[in-house]
């Protein structure tokens, strides 16, 4: 029973993603993590917007043309997110939890290279801070 619950909230997921974005897998302090690649501008001003659910270990990396004060809102979003803004070396920023259905910006504290979208908790359950790196990164870019 539950993989066949496990089945059908996967189908629904993958119904609700964004057709051909690539995918790269991160590692933050010995987690894995598997983000969807957002690198047009169409990709990211979408963003995670209409999903219902996002599966845990499973997110968004948003690449940003230049390295600037980025923000997010929460604006056509129903899943509870938190959001890392990292350097352009891959280091956490700053991470901020977001409600739902919001137009709050939650911001980088300093200029950003990119930002990583997940299932809100997911960095403070793994303990993960400001000054962690994430691993993997230079793969996204190959991917733009």
């Amino acid at each position: 029973m539950k993989s066949l619950l496990a089945a059908t909230l996967f189908a629904l997921w993958s119904s609700t993603a964004l057709a051909d974005l690539p995918e790269v897998v991160l590692t933050i302090g010995g987690h894995k993590l598997t983000a969807e690649v957002a690198a047009t501008d169409a990709h990211r001003t979408t963003g995670l917007m209409y999903r219902r659910m996002l599966p845990e270990n499973r997110g968004m990396l948003f690449l940003f043309p230049d390295v600037a004060l980025h923000s997010m809102w929460m604006m056509n979003t129903y899943v509870p997110l938190s959001v890392a803004f990292l350097d352009r070396d891959g280091t956490i920023i700053n991470i901020a939890d977001m409600q739902p259905q919001t137009q709050n910006p939650h911001g980088a504290a300093r200029p950003a290279q990119y930002a990583l979208e997940t299932t809100q908790g997911w960095f403070a359950k793994r303990g993960i801070k400001p000054g962690a790196k994430v691993e993997g990164l230079a793969k996204a870019g190959s991917l733009r």
